[in-house]
């Protein structure tokens, strides 16, 4: 097991070099570039198809051909299976969320295996969610889209990875509960926790992350600081408009 908290501190938490993906014949990456230190939120912003999704994929090796280099805690992941990419301490949650649908709020959250000694436990994750407090008896497929996020994310967290991709958290999902979540990944962020956020809405990634950084055809074409969010919104216009 990985002590993602041995890793020196000036090592990235997580840095992609020259990365260039492929569905088939047909190339999605472009020579992507990104740096994310350990405790830093990072939102990746773009049209639809512009490779956001294919980059968090390729971060954690789901493509079947790529190159460059991907390192997590400074370790080489590149050749690793994503099983082992996993161990380092990295977690992705997919758009498509990928709940057991069959299985309780309970049973979901102990499946995954644990990577670091400091995981969450069940309840600590349960306060992060009221929701799903309220509802730890209920079956996946009974939850409403908001509350399987919920479980997607929390069941992440389960495993003790400190290094989150999060693929669209909040698509299609209420207003009151894209509250929910941004409150949890602000909680997430004052932890401590990395976060690289793959998400349409560019307030939400505002108000969150400490970097935004615009994918476009498939390689990264700009990036801003955050803190000013009409300077970065002004910035990011371009690569953002239909």
């Amino acid at each position: 097991m990985y002590d993602v908290r041995l890793a020196r501190e000036e090592e990235p938490a997580l840095e992609v070099s020259d990365l260039k993906a492929w569905y088939g014949d047909s190339q999605a990456l472009f020579g992507v570039n990104l740096r994310v230190r350990p405790g830093e939120v990072i939102g990746l912003v773009g049209r639809n198809g512009a490779g956001k999704t294919t980059i968090l994929r390729a971060v954690m090796g789901l493509l079947s051909r790529q190159t460059g280099r991907v390192s997590v805690h400074g370790r080489d992941a590149q050749a690793l299976r994503p099983s082992e990419r996993a161990r380092l301490g990295i977690g992705y949650c997919p758009e498509e969320r990928a709940i057991f649908a069959s299985l309780t709020v309970s049973e979901n959250l102990a499946l995954p295996p644990t990577v670091a000694a400091d995981a969450m436990t069940e309840e600590e994750i349960l306060s992060l969610f009221p929701n799903l407090k309220i509802r730890r008896r209920e079956f996946g497929g009974r939850l409403s889209g908001g509350e399987q996020q919920m479980l997607a994310i929390g069941r992440i967290l389960r495993t003790g990875a400190r290094t989150l991709l999060l693929d669209e958290p909040t698509e299609g999902l209420a207003p009151v509960i894209v509250r929910q979540i941004e409150k949890m990944l602000i909680a997430l962020k004052q932890r401590g926790y990395t976060i690289v956020l793959v998400e349409q809405n560019l307030g939400f990634v505002l108000r969150l992350a400490d970097r935004v950084v615009a994918i476009e055809c498939g390689a990264d074409v700009a990036q801003c600081d955050a803190a000013d969010a009409a300077q970065a919104e002004r910035q990011l216009a371009r690569h953002l408009s239909v």
